[in-house]
């Protein structure tokens, strides 16, 4: 199919979603890319846990406060 073969609709959709796709490579560097499925697994086991760091104590060790 051809540009001229497009409806006004049809090219404004088609230009919408190049310019997302363009802004989603240039502020998300990782767009795109798949996880490997060992991390997967693992974030599933750390989402699964109990163990968890207060949010007070995570800005305390990044010296946010």
């Amino acid at each position: 199919m051809k540009v001229a073969d497009l409806s006004t609709e049809e090219l404004k959709e088609l230009i919408s979603t190049i310019i997302e796709e363009k802004f989603r490579e240039l502020f998300d560097p990782d767009y795109g890319l798949e996880l490997r499925e060992d991390f997967i697994q693992h974030l599933e086991t750390s989402a699964a846990s109990k163990d968890r760091i207060p949010f007070e104590e995570v800005k305390r060790k990044l010296g946010l406060i």
